[in-house]
């Protein structure tokens, strides 16, 4: 439909007629429309009502007509019209409101001013204008098809509108589904691969917990002891060495029930030649019929027992090497040493071996005194007279975790027995002053290896011990160590065996 010949209909006056050929100039030559003389006789000569009716209307026809032929200009129009035009006031304010506005906005279009781009609020408006427009026309039926074509047409661009944005939201929709969907997939390949790992340390942990480091406060160069790893190979066959084993069994006849447990083949797998053992808590009357649960291969076997007190402490040393001689107790009658079954010594060819189990010191530590005062006193004299003659090697359940690196949670222990700083001093001072060298900490100064779990709250599970067992041996034989290590892997007490490999 051609805007130059709609017949636009402003109350039937002729000055709204002119208002059109005053839009037909603006289309040839954008200098010279309302804004010239003649234009402004006509609006002049216009009356109030006309004024009226033209400030509601008369730009109606010429907003449609720019509407398509010059959009800058149809902008500032509607840009007025949002602000509306004055329709009260006296003839002179209307013609001067009428002029003002309409030249000002002619100017700025002609002077080439750039305009920016309407809101969407404001092409809203100019469509409700045309809307507004068309339903004022006089038209012929041919307008009124062409109306209601106009009204489907719009309909039809709102429906297509509609479904443009109807599937543009389904799309993003189910972009933004997928994007969840994949997001809660990688998600979930994190998780498996993050319980993946879980579960393999889970397993490590759970069959050979000592590989992971346990310790409250470690230093940055510690490590967790690997048997796996960490010991030497073997020595070249023929050389002549002594291989011995101590363990703390924490009730031998106990341990002899166990299915899982069997002194064959302990003995066939470690091939040791002396077995030392601390907490047999057997008798007398019961060392017989012990032995013959034993490997036949082991015909030697020294037993002490406690006399004060039955089925409590109890010491033995199992040897296939004939000793020279063997002692029981330190040779001081009638005291807690020798009546409580707690040091066996035999004698080979190049050393003494003590097999012993230290006095706790109890719960409130009722026995600090005796244990610090008596007991450390008068094995280190005891050890000091065997050197006389040949080196020693100490072994067994000492009781003492001596440095922090022994035991897993040091600062919550510093008034539990076997850690307090009266018999960690007396450990120092009584042997490793006295010229004794704690082999496993020789070998491996920064490794972290436990031999007792407490049972009460399952800490073997997580490796959180102690060290409790040692191997200390006289200081001119120190350099004969091959390795000094620990079997953590082996169940059946709350300590596991440890073992020593001296060459001869």
């Amino acid at each position: 439909m051609s805007n130059a010949t709609t017949p636009f209909s402003i109350n039937n006056n002729t000055k709204g007629k002119e208002m059109m050929k005053v839009a037909a100039a603006t289309d040839q030559n954008c200098h010279q429309t309302v804004g010239s003389k003649d234009d402004q006789k006509e609006i002049e000569a216009m009356t109030v009502q006309e004024l009226r009716a033209t400030l509601r209307q008369a730009y109606a026809p010429f907003l449609c007509y720019c509407f398509g032929r010059h959009p800058n200009t149809c902008s500032l129009f509607l840009n007025h019209r949002k602000l509306g035009l004055p329709v009260k006031g006296l003839k002179q304010e209307l013609i001067s409101a009428l002029q003002l506005h309409m030249d000002s906005n002619l100017q700025d279009e002609s002077s080439g001013a750039e305009i920016k781009e309407t809101t969407s609020s404001t092409l809203s408006e100019s469509v409700t204008i045309k809307r507004k427009i068309r339903n004022k026309e006089e038209s012929t039926e041919d307008d009124c098809n062409s109306s209601e074509a106009y009204g489907e047409k719009r309909v039809k661009q709102s429906t297509e509108k509609k479904l443009k944005a109807k599937v543009s939201s389904k799309a993003i929709l189910s972009e933004t589904k997928a994007g969840k969907q994949k997001s809660r997939l990688k998600e979930e390949e994190a998780s498996l691969t993050i319980f993946k790992t879980d579960e393999i340390i889970s397993s490590s942990v759970q069959s050979e917990p000592w590989t992971i480091l346990a310790h409250k406060k470690p230093e940055n160069d510690w490590k967790a002891y690997n048997p796996k790893t960490m010991r030497p190979p073997p020595f070249p066959e023929g050389t002549k060495s002594v291989k011995i084993m101590t363990w703390n069994v924490n009730g031998l006849r106990a341990l002899l029930k166990l299915e899982s447990f069997s002194a064959l083949q302990l003995a066939q797998r470690e091939n040791f030649d002396v077995l030392c053992l601390q907490e047999t808590k057997i008798q007398v009357k019961d060392v017989e019929e012990v032995k013959k649960a034993l490997s036949d291969i082991y015909d030697h076997s020294f037993w002490s027992c406690s006399v004060s007190k039955l089925g409590y402490s109890g010491t033995a040393i199992i040897s296939r090497i004939k000793p020279l001689s063997v002692r029981y107790g330190t040779g001081h009658s009638g005291s807690d040493h020798d009546i409580e079954g707690r040091i066996v010594t035999t004698e080979f060819d190049s050393f003494y071996l003590i097999s012993t189990y230290v006095p706790n010191s109890g719960d409130g530590l009722k026995r600090l005194s005796y244990r610090i005062e008596e007991w450390d006193r008068t094995i280190s004299k005891y050890i000091k007279e065997l050197e006389k003659t040949k080196p020693v090697v100490l072994t067994g359940d000492l009781n003492c975790a001596h440095e922090e690196i022994d035991i897993y949670n040091p600062a919550g222990n510093k008034r539990s027995a076997g850690f307090t700083i009266e018999e960690r001093q007396s450990f120092r001072e009584n042997f490793l002053d006295k010229g004794l060298v704690d082999t496993f900490r020789k070998q491996h100064p920064g490794v972290v290896g436990y031999t007792y779990w407490g049972y009460r709250h399952g800490t073997r599970k997580t490796n959180k011990g102690w060290r409790l067992d040692y191997f200390l041996v006289s200081e001119s034989i120190s350099a004969n160590v091959h390795d000094s290590y620990i079997l953590p892997d082996i169940n059946g007490s709350d300590h596991c065996p440890i073992g020593l490999i001296l060459k001869l």
